[in-house]
């Protein structure tokens, strides 16, 4: 498994240029392009190699603008770059301008050297937790294509997991970055959303919107948010006999699958082994949150709000599934909208009480492994089930504004399951410095094991 660090010394050392690397990148998506469906909407290889090229230049010339220069990274399909159109993986938006811009994340991005090699493929507006999207072809997981990768962010993991970058740059609003990097065997981090800017980002709720990678391991994730967020945190593995963990079986522990179950059980043991404190605490507020006044009403209105008019112009150029979600922000009085803002306040406060005591809050990423494609993809009874299931876990952390890092916790050759370590808001370094601890004392036991390290030169 190479991490951002190790692909920065092989740079560094001269075992490989990134423009080697680049070729490498190019050459494993096109060999993957089938087995693996369509993880991208658009790959633009001129300017991948000019954007190569340059740093292998100010790198002979003693200029390394970052842990990311050289190193491919992909790009969700919802972020401006200049001179492209911003599809978000659909029809709707396939004859718009070319953006004037890149967004901000993407101008951080190129700032600090990193060479974008494409545009991932996404659910529709990102508005599924699954990934499915009838108008670019559906990735498939690569531990096994038979299954989904999930969403919103399904291209981005994939193109991770398959070594086609050393990370990727996705959107959080319920759980897009963290679903797939659980159900490929990846780690992700979604930051409290004030901390990146969401400037040429096209929004799905202004509420919830967050951007954050995916990758190969905490550090990779640590890096990619200090270049995103232009903060530098101290983000040093904090000793796990100093640390107190919060469980709760309140909602999120809700109708798991065994093999879900099973594995967040024996990352829990292995913590406690490991000299961690692992308390219980009651959370009656969450369930009764979700099921009176579920914010994913805030979601449908905000998203409503932006869709009405292609809705009314080209209702057929939307997949009919993310149409019949945005239809349930049609008619949701002003009234009912400023009910579940303050639902919502009052969920934020509740959970700041809760959690009060604790450095961090462990759930379920997930609380399933990834569905099969054929399972979901022709019966809508069994896809909204599934997605509802899906986005349940992650999104708690979007609506109390917290932030949360997902590492997987499967043992070797089981499906992928993800733990999520979960913060308040502006907890992100001592998530981001637990999450180092928790990786460790998990201990190798669910490393995303494709063939992705294969993708490059034996050299490197």
């Amino acid at each position: 498994m190479r991490t951002i660090r190790d692909w920065q010394h092989a740079l560094g050392t001269r075992q490989i240029s990134a423009a080697a690397l680049l070729d490498a990148s190019l050459s494993a998506i096109d060999a993957d392009a089938h087995r693996f469906g369509n993880a991208y909407i658009a790959i633009d290889r001129d300017a991948a190699r000019a954007a190569a090229a340059t740093s292998d230049t100010l790198r002979q010339r003693g200029y390394v603008p970052s842990q990311l220069a050289g190193i491919p990274v992909s790009v969700k399909g919802l972020f401006d770059v200049k001179g492209q159109v911003t599809t978000a993986g659909s029809r709707v938006l396939r004859d718009a301008e070319p953006a004037a811009r890149d967004s901000i994340a993407v101008s951080r991005l190129r700032d600090a050297g990193a060479v974008l090699v494409g545009r991932t493929n996404m659910s529709e507006f990102a508005f599924s937790g699954l990934g499915l999207n009838p108008h670019y072809g559906t990735p498939r997981n690569p531990h096994d294509p038979a299954r989904i990768a999930g969403g919103s962010s399904s291209g981005a993991a994939v193109s991770v997991a398959l070594g086609h970058a050393a990370w990727a740059l996705g959107t959080d609003t319920g759980g897009s970055v963290r679903i797939p990097a659980a159900f490929c065997g990846l780690s992700a981090f979604k930051p409290t959303a004030a901390r990146v800017p969401l400037d040429g980002v096209l929004p799905l709720s202004t509420s919830f919107d967050s951007v954050g990678p995916i990758a190969r391991s905490v550090d990779c994730c640590v890096l990619a948010d200090a270049v995103l967020s232009a903060q530098t945190l101290d983000t040093a593995a904090r000793p796990l006999h100093a640390v107190r963990f919060g469980v709760t079986y309140d909602y999120v522990a809700d109708d798991l699958d065994d093999e879900v179950r099973i594995a967040f059980d024996r990352a829990i043991h292995r913590l406690r082994e490991a000299g961690a404190t692992v308390e219980h605490f009651a959370f009656p507020e969450l369930a009764e949150l979700m099921q009176r006044t579920p914010p994913a009403g805030i979601t449908a209105a905000q998203a409503w709000a932006w869709h009405r008019h292609y809705v009314a112009d080209v209702p057929e150029d939307y997949d009919r599934r993310v149409l019949q979600r945005l239809r349930k922000g049609e008619h949701l009085s002003a009234a009912d909208y400023l009910d579940l803002l303050a639902a919502r306040e009052r969920f934020v406060r509740d959970a700041r009480a809760r959690l009060a005591r604790f450095d961090a809050w462990l759930m379920p990423t997930v609380a399933t492994v990834a569905p099969r494609l054929d399972d979901i993809e022709a019966d809508d009874e069994r896809f909204f089930a599934a997605n509802a299931k899906a986005l349940r876990n992650p999104s708690v952390v979007n609506v109390m504004d917290g932030c949360a890092l997902t590492v997987p916790c499967h043992d070797d050759g089981a499906l992928p399951v993800g733990l999520s370590i979960v913060g308040r808001a502006f907890a992100d370094a001592s998530v981001l410095a637990i999450g180092r601890s928790v990786e460790a004392a998990l201990g190798g036991s669910a490393q995303a094991k494709t063939h992705a390290d294969d993708a490059v030169p034996a050299s490197a």
